[in-house]
């Protein structure tokens, strides 16, 4: 294993850094408002489930922060810890996503899975925030990596915005780590929120299963 704070890095299993994930609703190519972050809204009661075959990103940001919510019935206030990945731009191959729901009434539980950029065209996005619980991977590769910036000082991608700091969600002196680049395979994470200034996914396919786990979920 090789680890070095510049030049090039390469971690077998990387368990912080993640993945963009795909938006339940799969808007294709919609820009949202410049500066957006996924840390900046009430984040649902689900995780949700994502598997990337390959990421290629440019301009790597990452940095702890807090993402708050209500539990899935909405009667207790939840925190989540986060590790909140930035890339300037990225490229991802064979992107799935999914997530369950419970159905209380019926006893049973509903999958939703998304997929897209597995037919030749890769998923686009840019200016991309994802906030990940859990994330293991094949290989992962970083491009002149810097370990230990003050995530206010960060410089080679997105960085906290001031809406995080004001809501004590993030701290500008708090640990950050950035690259030029990152490249991750065999990707298997759990997230709570992402969000993109655009985010283009090529043969986008949703469908909906009565049932969980592998069978139905990303894995």
């Amino acid at each position: 294993m090789e680890s070095q704070v510049r030049g090039g890095t390469r971690w077998k299993r990387f368990a912080v850094v993640m993945v963009p994930s795909v938006a339940a609703t799969a808007a294709i190519g919609v820009a949202l408002a410049q500066g957006a972050l996924a840390a900046s809204f009430s984040v649902s009661g689900q995780e949700f489930k994502v598997r990337a075959g390959l990421l290629e990103g440019t301009g790597f940001t990452q940095y702890g922060a807090i993402d708050t919510g209500k539990s899935l019935d909405g009667k207790t206030d939840e925190a989540h810890p986060v590790a909140v990945s930035a890339f300037e731009s990225a490229k991802i191959t064979n992107l799935c996503q999914s997530v369950v729901t419970p159905i209380p009434l019926l006893g049973k539980e509903v999958t939703l899975k998304l997929t897209a950029g597995d037919k030749g065209k890769k998923v686009e996005a840019s200016q991309l925030y994802i906030d990940v619980a859990n994330l293991d991977a094949d290989d992962a590769v970083f491009g002149k990596m810097d370990i230990g910036v003050a995530a206010g000082s960060a410089t080679k991608g997105p960085k906290p915005k001031p809406e995080e700091y004001e809501q004590k969600k993030a701290s500008p002196f708090g640990f950050a780590q950035q690259a030029d680049t990152a490249t991750l395979t065999g990707v298997k994470q759990t997230a709570w929120a992402t969000t993109a200034g655009t985010f283009k996914l090529s043969n986008l396919h949703m469908g909906l299963s009565w049932g969980s786990g592998e069978k139905y979920e990303c894995y």
